[in-house]
């Protein structure tokens, strides 16, 4: 037998409500019964209404939480029994639960667009050891295990192919609906899932420092550290409702004193308590920053908490770092000189660069293909390049001041970026320029951000002449270059000590070597996804798409989910103020008391649902 859940409990116990209200409602009105009667009949259908908010009333009073909703509905209605008006008790205890079940179902809804992003969490992993395969935990996987994936389960740790390959479903941790080739050697973020083919994968990290793991922490945490609308609205229901309760008590005992209609003045007094229930603003306004946050996950975008969602709208200073956040952080070959020679110095350099980590000759090998320089010495000279050494030839690779030292007749080339000089047996055969590209987005984000008054500034360790042509091509604002990490920190403080009071920093990085300056900002954001150990722990928000578009998506969020705080917090303000000030003269009853309390808080949840559309935007 299916067992029913909470909210479809309510809604049998509301629909039984509304059909023995209207049966008793039109008995009493047209046939009549004895008044005791009408309270025995009345009192039955109030407690099967509302035995759960009397519950959890009675329950917070013993915990010392006695002015929340629950205590507020309770003593209205209550009251309405005591001065005689069973049917306006019943009737706002059930339009009470409707609101509560719609409530519900909004919370319910926007957690959902969380719970999508909490779905990345594997249930095992298949450990591969000496041919046989074993289930267990995630958690029990070592570094250097080896895994087995199949097609359709999902990745539970961080590490590289050593067999197979497939196609990855990473839609869970960028939102990226295309599927991602791998192939033996390549990188893998948990919590991705393999949609073909058998994967063989070494662990690189263990469970609790891997991507899914991470992601799901900031997703946990994300509501520890609230904005300053979700305090607001924390500290104003804490003075709210006692105000209320004493307002009410006053308005009950005092006017009567001298007109002496008592019962009418309770009558207020209690309406006044319905009115004033703070559950609408309680429950919208951590609802919207909810929703943003699920929203802004489902776009590739992960917040440390609701502040950070605030903040982004209000940042109108951007400070950025160059390689790998204005630029792809891939080096490549631009051009090689002479033309009419290309092919003789890109082989000939490869054969001295063949071996090398260093991105310098990792481009320029992705150039070339392979070449076969066995028989070579290849030496480093520090700072400078590098000397191949077979028989009698005698290649040199690197910068200017190697070729001079070398009595190398060069021809300097004056392109940006960095360039190789070649030369073999004392002959200069070319040179090749080298330089990271710029993001293709780049140009169109700082002009975006410009557009709306910020301010950009870009920090770099490469040299004046490179820093002012990646400024230049991208429309920065001002920049800083020859910065060593440490200056990077410097130039940060500079720009936190001039800025003005209103002015919030943000410091966009890859978040591998930036952390200091990520953690000095007023708002730190990493790109290219949480595999970056330092980018998890220093930034406040996370981009898993590698696009500096994320910037502009998450801006946008957080103006549409603010416009709905505020929206809701003004709206609810001025409802509740006018029908309180209508209830005190008595000129609101108590049906219209329920809309000022219900029916307000189902148009504001209402409302808030409106910030998971972003998502879709």
């Amino acid at each position: 037998m299916m067992k029913l859940t909470k909210n479809q409990i309510r809604l049998i116990r509301i629909i039984i409500g509304i059909v023995v209200f209207a049966v008793l409602f039109a008995v009493e009105k047209t046939v009549g019964y004895p008044r005791y009667v009408d309270l025995g009949l009345y009192l039955v259908l109030y407690l099967v209404i509302g035995y759960d908010i009397l519950w959890r009333a009675a329950r917070n009073i013993t915990h010392g939480q006695i002015f929340d909703e629950n205590f507020l509905m309770c003593l209205a209605t209550i009251g309405a029994l005591g001065i005689g008006d069973y049917p306006e008790a019943a009737a706002v205890m059930l339009f009470y639960q409707v609101g509560e079940l719609f409530q519900d179902y909004a919370v319910g809804k926007s957690r959902k667009s969380i719970s999508a992003l909490m779905d990345i969490r594997p249930d095992k992993a298949v450990l591969l050891v000496d041919g046989v395969e074993s289930e267990v935990m995630p958690e029990e996987v070592k570094i250097s295990d080896v895994i087995v994936v199949r097609a359709g389960e999902r990745i539970p740790i961080d590490g590289v192919i050593v067999s197979g390959e497939s196609n990855l479903d990473t839609a869970a941790l960028t939102g990226e609906s295309v599927p991602r080739a791998c192939r033996v050697g390549d990188q893998i973020l948990s919590g991705s899932i393999n949609l073909s083919g058998v994967l063989h994968i070494r662990a690189e990290k263990e469970y609790y420092d891997s991507t899914v793991s991470k992601i799901l922490d900031m997703v946990e945490n994300a509501s520890a550290k609230k904005a300053k609308a979700e305090n607001f609205i924390t500290r104003f229901a804490k003075y709210y409702t006692p105000f209320v309760v004493v307002s009410a008590v006053l308005l009950a005992v005092i006017p009567p004193i001298f007109d002496g209609l008592w019962l009418n003045w309770l009558s207020r007094a209690l309406t006044f308590l319905v009115i004033s229930c703070p559950c609408a603003l309680v429950i919208s306004v951590p609802m919207s920053f909810f929703g943003g946050i699920g929203a802004a996950g489902k776009r590739g975008v992960l917040f440390k908490g609701t502040s950070y969602l605030e903040l982004i709208d209000k940042a109108n200073v951007f400070v950025f770092d160059k390689t790998g956040t204005l630029t792809k952080g891939v080096f490549e070959v631009k051009r090689v000189l002479p033309e009419s020679n290309r092919d003789e110095v890109l082989r000939t350099a490869a054969i001295a660069e063949k071996g090398s980590l260093h991105p310098i000759a990792v481009s320029i090998m992705s150039e070339v293909g392979d070449v076969d320089n066995a028989g070579f010495e290849v030496t480093e000279r520090v700072g400078r390049g590098l000397e191949a050494v077979r028989d009698n030839v005698k290649i040199l690779c690197g910068n200017a001041r190697f070729m001079i030292e070398n009595d190398i007749a060069m021809i300097p080339c004056e392109d940006v970026g960095s360039v190789v000089y070649v030369a073999k047996n004392g002959e200069y055969l070319g040179c090749i320029v080298i330089a990271d590209t710029v993001r293709d987005d780049a140009k169109s984000v700082i002009a975006a951000l410009k557009a709306e008054g910020a301010k950009t500034v870009m920090l770099t360790g490469d040299n004046d002449k490179y820093a002012a042509a990646v400024a230049a091509e991208v429309g920065i604002d001002e920049y800083k270059a020859n910065l060593l990490p440490a200056d990077k920190v410097v130039e940060m403080e500079a720009v936190m000590e001039n800025k003005d009071k209103k002015d919030k920093v943000v410091f966009v990085g890859d978040g591998i070597n930036d952390a200091p300056v990520l953690m000095r900002s007023d708002l730190g954001i990493s790109m290219g996804g949480v595999g970056s150990d330092s980018a998890v722990e220093a930034s406040d928000m996370v981009l898993m798409h590698d696009t500096l578009e994320s910037v502009l998506v998450a801006k946008k969020i957080s103006k549409k989910t603010l416009k709905l705080v505020y929206e809701n917090i003004v709206f609810i303000l001025i409802v509740k103020a006018v029908v309180l000030i209508l209830g005190a003269f008595g000129i609101a009853g108590m049906w219209l008391a329920v809309f000022a309390d219900v029916g307000v808080a189902v148009i504001a949840i209402l409302n808030s649902m409106r910030a998971l559309k972003t998502a879709k935007d």
